[in-house]
């Protein structure tokens, strides 16, 4: 299976061309753009009821997901997130872990284990009460609101809690106003993320809120008929 991630970092999509006969790739529901019409697709909820209900649930993720194989070789598939974003690859040895904020799985290789983490109480401010914990072996796919920012912390780095998208498990982090108090109200900053440790981070260079509030001033309001 050959994949090559295109139009980044703006509009990222994912395209996979099969190699032989059997080959899979897992995905999101409503993540396909196009494909080969012989590619055989099978939606299902992976690994039962109970544990597509606790992603859906605890991690944010669909209850349903995509597996589409491949009949012939030369076919094709692309696959991209509903943000307007970046994706990016990682490959996990057996039983390697990496954590992402809810959303942010795009696909997977079937060998991968799509489960959920408790990240603590102070994730209800932070990157989520509960994680998607992707476990190896194999390749996944994530993506982002933006582009995407990796970065590698060996110590203590601060992060905006809506701009964290994942990150390995050699990092632990800490909830803290941005600034103190007078920064928590002021500074428009709000809650960050204190990691620490040593492992990769990666951020998203936009945020949802940050849209919302720039476009809530333009947005039509009916007027009363009593006006």
């Amino acid at each position: 299976m050959q994949t090559e991630m295109l139009q980044r970092p703006d509009f990222g999509i994912l395209k996979v061309i099969f190699e032989t006969p059997g080959e899979t790739i897992l995905c999101e529901s409503g993540a396909m753009v196009s494909r080969s019409t012989e590619l055989k697709m099978k939606t299902s909820m992976r690994g039962g009821i109970l544990a597509a209900a606790k992603r859906k649930l605890l991690g944010g993720e669909s209850i349903f997901q995509n597996t589409f194989t491949s009949t012939a070789p030369g076919q094709e598939i692309y696959i991209a997130a509903s943000p307007e974003g970046d994706i990016e690859s990682m490959t996990l040895a057996a039983g390697e872990e990496f954590y992402l904020q809810s959303g942010a799985y795009l696909a997977s290789d079937s060998s991968v284990t799509l489960d959920t983490k408790f990240g603590g109480f102070k994730g209800f401010f932070g990157p989520g009460m509960f994680l998607v914990k992707m476990v190896g072996p194999g390749t996944f796919w994530f993506n982002s609101y933006g582009a995407l920012h990796p970065v590698d912390v060996n110590g203590v780095f601060t992060c905006d809690n809506d701009h964290v998208v994942g990150f390995s498990p050699g990092l632990d982090y800490n909830v803290r106003a941005f600034g103190g108090m007078k920064g928590l109200f002021f500074s428009g900053e709000a809650l960050v993320c204190e990691f620490r440790g040593q492992g990769r981070l990666y951020a998203q260079t936009r945020r949802g809120p940050n849209l919302a509030a720039f476009l809530h001033p333009f947005r039509p309001v009916k007027q009363s008929n009593n006006d």
